[in-house]
């Protein structure tokens, strides 16, 4: 089969319908353990550039460009996002919460929610006494927000009031706020972390299918579940495709945040293009080929280090079965964990080009072995 060629100049990297998918996929509810609404819009996306698609038994979605091919390359990206669950319900009909995944307690006070019931969606709200009643009493200083005295308000005044409304223990609880546009080509949304990833893969399959690249191995297009509680869904897919290459997509902290300490994590920026990492799951000879690709194709790249793990689907994907040549390939990202993650469209469309541009330049004979 003929090597790949490169024809992105053909097509513009975010077109007017990609950049409606993604509005469409950050603002579908996809919280962990949930992701099948979020999973839904995205298979509907991608099935018209591949060849096949499937899920497994938790969810995860597989996209395929060429499934019978014997070497297996991944592209791969988390689609679950952090939430609540129901834990609580008093006799007023307040609605006490337990975390899914690591959501950030002190952003939560007065931010809008909705409540995934059984009989749909229930619009609520975080309550927070006012400040001019926040009296500390005996204590020191005012009470700070925590898991275990925040509250929802549903608008219900008894615990059969909410229960009439389909809210059980259990129902899952997700963050009101979506996507949006700020100045200097700035997107907000909540879950960046990681639908954003999603978005990327699937925008890689869509250049492939465009420019009509012929692939001399199987691309399985991943977006895994359940990312936020330990890797698990991408834990159980790299059991069953047994890829040969891993290339994972993931979001990592623009370290020029206030408060963050770049000696502890390192100097990274929105807008200076996507960022690759050492650490031992990441495969030094497949990291040394997605440098080379950056500098052949003049795409920015920024450099961080991890160390015993990445906190990624990379480490689930570089240890599975006889061990798979993994990296990462992660886009800078502000405000992690809220509800206003920020990142920049010039990193979305240099990500998007270092992964397709060292797709197609990847070929069963590269040469990853270290002796």
């Amino acid at each position: 089969m003929a090597k790949a060629t490169s024809k992105t100049k053909t097509q513009k990297l975010i077109s007017d319908n990609s950049l409606n998918f993604l509005k469409e996929y950050i603002n579908t509810p996809s919280p962990v353990g949930f992701e099948s609404s979020g999973q839904k819009v995205w298979l509907n996306y991608v099935k018209d550039f591949v060849d096949t698609t499937y899920t497994d038994p938790y969810g995860t979605a597989v996209a395929v460009i060429n499934p019978n091919a014997e070497f297996k390359v991944v592209i791969e990206a988390h689609a679950d996002e952090i939430s609540w669950f129901v834990n609580y319900i008093n006799d007023q009909g307040l609605i006490y919460l337990k975390r899914n995944g690591g959501v950030d307690h002190q952003i939560a006070p007065a931010m809008r929610v909705i409540i995934h019931g059984k009989k749909g969606p229930v619009k609520a709200v975080f309550g927070w006494p006012a400040i001019h009643t926040r009296h500390a009493g005996s204590e020191p200083k005012e009470p700070q927000p925590k898991p275990d005295n925040l509250f929802l308000d549903c608008g219900a005044r008894s615990k059969k009031d909410v229960e009439a409304l389909g809210i059980h223990i259990g129902a899952v609880v997700t963050y009101q706020d979506g996507f949006d546009e700020l100045a200097n080509n700035y997107f907000i949304g909540r879950a960046f972390d990681n639908r954003i990833g999603g978005f990327m893969i699937a925008e890689v399959a869509r250049l492939i299918n465009h420019n009509k690249n012929k692939l001399p191995f199987g691309l399985y297009v991943v977006n895994a579940v359940q990312e936020e509680i330990g890797l698990r869904g991408a834990e159980m897919i790299a059991r069953r495709i047994k890829p040969n290459i891993a290339i994972v997509t993931d979001v990592t902290h623009d370290t020029t945040t206030p408060m963050i300490n770049k000696i502890v994590e390192g100097d990274i920026a929105c807008g200076k293009g996507p960022s690759l990492a050492y650490a031992p799951a990441v495969h030094n000879k497949l990291l040394a080929f997605v440098e080379d690709i950056s500098g052949k194709k003049k795409i920015p790249v920024q450099w961080r280090t991890l160390s015993r793990t990445t906190g990624t689907d990379t480490d689930s994907f570089a240890y599975a079965n006889d061990g798979c040549p993994s990296v990462l390939i992660s886009i800078p990202l502000k405000y992690m964990h809220t509800t206003v993650e920020m990142l920049h469209r010039d990193d979305v469309d240099n990500t998007i080009r270092l992964m397709y541009e060292t797709i197609i330049a990847l070929s069963p004979k590269t040469n990853l072995s270290y002796l």
